[in-house]
């Protein structure tokens, strides 16, 4: 089947009915100005479905997701290379419908709505965006009638409450996350990319820089809390790290010292420590030139996106947004505390 363009709904349906193999059906949702993020996605579809299953790529800029004063009528639209990193990505369709199609009648009188998760981070610094996003989210898996749908890393809260909406209200589609595709500096790929200046570009980098300085900073502490449990035994632990003849090791003696104790280890590794070597990087930030203003640094838990205590253990997103200039940028790092097994 060669690819096509669908930009209606009736066109997407004809599309499925011809299908000549009974392979299962993938999507990945976009809202267009597709950079090689939505590329990576595509192929993990392609990569999932096989040879026999079929790629939708949609794109829709979802006016749902626009709060007053943002920038829907902005946000870029690139139809024609759309179509063409689509296809060479692997996809077997574009489904690119006009509002009415996806709104016929207007803007919808019943939506879903995101929940407490929803109004935190993302959802208090943009009202009623998770509303839209699960909304449109919910038509399209129906109006593609998928069986796995692909979504980025990247947007990490829009991926654990579509994953939420999909277990909550029982839609069979599988919810397949996809690690962040960064360019070659750290900046994590974004349509939104392409409105920064060189100036602004170069405060923009602080946002990955911070988080890989927080994973660093996780990474040190993990190989800290691997020397305290080796250390000997004989005199005090502080003094047995002294000894082991290693700067943070030797920085941090007295405080692991004290906090060692086998039935709190995760004190070794905490999270307020994470937390602070990511904001000192962004405070410098904001003393740049253009500056990098804050909206939020947070270090959460991936299941309800709740800030998460000093003694957690187990998986947590640390997630940053911010403005340069005119620009909102958000980005994310995975982590895992406690002692690697």
């Amino acid at each position: 089947m060669s690819f096509e363009l669908a930009p209606t709904r009736a066109d997407l349906d004809r599309l499925l009915d011809r299908r000549t193999t009974g392979g299962r059906i993938a999507v990945v949702m976009t809202m267009g100005a597709l950079h090689d993020g939505h590329a990576s996605l595509v192929r993990a579809a392609r990569a999932r479905v096989g040879p026999d299953g079929f790629v939708v790529v949609t794109v829709f800029v979802n006016p749902l997701q626009f709060g007053a004063g943002e920038d829907l009528a902005r946000y870029p639209r690139t139809l024609d290379t759309d179509l063409k990193t689509a296809q060479e990505a692997g996809a077997d369709a574009v489904f690119a419908p006009a509002a009415d199609e996806v709104y016929p009648g207007g803007a919808p009188q019943v939506r879903i709505a995101a929940g407490p998760m929803g109004e935190r981070l993302e959802g208090a610094s943009r009202p009623g965006h998770f509303d839209g996003m699960l909304t449109v989210v919910a038509k399209l898996l129906h109006l593609t009638r998928a069986d796995a749908a692909f979504f980025g890393r990247k947007d990490a809260q829009q991926l654990a409450l579509v994953r939420r909406m999909a277990r909550d209200l029982n839609f069979r589609a599988e919810i397949v996350g996809v690690p962040t595709v960064r360019e070659e500096d750290g900046l994590a790929l974004s349509s939104r990319n392409r409105y920064l200046s060189p100036p602004e570009r170069r405060t923009a980098l602080v946002l990955s820089r911070a988080l890989f300085a927080a994973r660093d900073r996780l990474g040190a502490q993990h190989a800290l809390r691997a020397r305290a449990e080796s250390a000997p035994a004989t005199g005090t632990r502080a003094a047995a790290l002294s000894a082991l003849g290693e700067t943070r090791a030797a920085a941090d003696a007295h405080a692991v010292a004290a906090a060692w104790a086998p039935a709190a280890p995760a004190r070794l590794c905490g999270a307020d420590a994470v937390r602070t070597a990511a904001r000192a990087v962004l405070d410098e930030a904001a003393r740049a030139a253009p500056p990098l203003r804050l909206d939020y640094l947070a270090l959460v838990d991936p299941a309800d996106f709740t800030e998460i205590p000093d003694d957690h253990t187990g998986e947590a997103i640390l997630a940053v947004a911010a403005r340069v200039g005119s620009t909102r940028l958000i980005d994310n790092i995975p982590l895992t505390f406690g002692a690697p097994k």
